[in-house]
């Protein structure tokens, strides 16, 4: 049976979730499943967790917790990451100077701003991790969940020799709320989607083999679906596609709709979504700490949509599935960078992860696309070659900043925001 490490396992949603997938695969029962955190309050409730999901699902895996990253590691065949290097702290901040400059926004996990300071603080942390990897299991697989998506995979594929895929569900999450949209079951709905990671574009969409865009176009133009996704269907406006990530997320990506103060009326955009999320999840995380200590039940455990679980079944059994996966741009997608992290169609069975060819993407969704792989290249580059002044370049080719900001204030806030992360980001001195 595989050995399964999940790094930053104190992410008790995510870790519950991923292991009740895992050990609902009766070929997966008996897995070894090592489960790390810094954070041994969290590590201790993810573990009773664990055990709990165990119990009801009535299967005998092997449950290991530790607070050695290498111990975890060793031997191991996948190794999912799901860490946040910062935490709550680091996230306010990402907000906080920001918006005292006058830059609003909404996640601030993916791109923009907040986006390349998480990564300049995890991509290092990924980087030992692929080292040990390279060590104590170089033939093990990398499963990376840890926003910024796109710059930790593309950072790892660069600087590693391990196998790595990203790994998100804004696709097949996009995909059953189109379907909801235009009220048809979901398994009636197909579709083909390739971009990069949060600006993925269902390029084609249909039911029963015909185009099932007018359905979505008509659906838009009822109210109370608009206001469901108000953001997304004025891209779609815009540009022609669908984009896969949700409308809180997109807003921020694009200086069409926060730079002004009556679009953030109009389309209901939620600023500082992210933060309200982070104080309604430790409200989840004191809940399953009551269940892993036995006080509350564990309720109904359903299969989650994830991808992970999915990919070490049929790279076990070589039953074969597709799924999109964050992978290295070698030609698949021809009118983005090449080298450049894209989200694309992949097929998996005992070969493991086997990235499709896209093609062309429509000119003005590459156009979208590369606004934002700027970004992650230079972010991506300063943290590999130690350059802080590319951290700036990033900063000031940001789509959201430059519609806000003007230049000195970009450089200001990036000082600012240098300042108070500093203790992540010594390797910069």
């Amino acid at each position: 049976m595989p050995k399964i490490a999940i790094i930053g396992a104190g992410s008790v949603v995510f870790t519950k979730n991923l292991v009740t997938d895992i050990l609902m695969f009766p070929e997966l029962q008996n897995s070894e499943i090592h489960l790390m955190d810094i954070d041994e309050d969290r590590l201790n409730t993810a573990f009773g967790l664990v055990k709990k999901i165990a119990e009801d699902l009535k299967v005998k895996p092997t449950i290991r917790k530790t607070l050695n990253r290498k111990e975890a590691l060793k031997d191991a065949d996948y190794v999912i990451n799901t860490i946040q290097v910062g935490g709550f702290e680091a996230t306010l901040i990402d907000f906080d100077i920001p918006e005292k400059y006058g830059l609003k926004q909404t996640i601030a996990d993916t791109h923009g701003i907040g986006g390349i300071f998480r990564a300049l603080r995890t991509i290092p942390v990924l980087l030992d991790m692929a080292q040990d990897m390279e060590e104590l299991c170089p033939k093990a697989l990398m499963i990376n969940y840890s926003n910024p998506m796109a710059m930790n995979v593309w950072a790892v594929y660069k600087a590693s020799n391990i196998k790595v895929v990203g790994l998100c569900h804004s696709i097949q999450g996009t995909a059953r709320q189109i379907a909801n949209y235009i009220g048809v079951p979901y398994e009636k709905l197909r579709y083909r989607a390739a971009g990069i990671n949060h600006m993925c574009w269902f390029l084609e969409l249909e039911v029963d083999k015909k185009d099932a865009y007018p359905l979505l176009r008509e659906a838009r133009r009822n109210p109370e679906i608009f206001k469901k996704d108000p953001v997304r269907f004025s891209m779609m406006d815009l540009f022609g596609y669908f984009v896969s990530e949700s409308s809180e997320h997109m807003a921020e990506y694009v200086p069409y709709f926060i730079p002004y103060e009556e679009k953030i009326k109009e389309l209901d955009i939620p600023i500082r979504e992210y933060v309200r999320r982070c104080i309604e999840g430790d409200k989840e995380y004191q809940k399953n700490k009551r269940i892993a200590l036995g006080q509350e039940p564990l309720g109904e455990l359903k299969k989650s949509h994830e991808y992970a679980s999915g990919i070490i079944h049929s790279m076990e059994t070589g039953h074969r599935r597709c799924i999109h996966g964050n992978v290295e741009n070698t030609g698949l997608i021809t009118n983005l960078p090449h080298g450049a992290c894209v989200e694309v169609p992949c097929m998996v069975d005992k070969n493991g992860i086997q990235p499709t060819y896209v093609g062309e993407l429509p000119p003005q969704l590459a156009g979208l696309n590369r606004t934002q792989i700027n970004v992650q290249d230079l972010t991506v580059r300063a943290v590999l070659e130690k350059r802080k002044e590319y951290v700036y370049y990033a900063a000031l080719l940001d789509p959201l900043a430059k519609a806000v900001l003007k230049p000195e204030e970009i450089i200001k806030m990036v000082d600012e925001l240098f300042e108070a992360h500093k203790k992540y980001l010594s390797y910069f001195d």
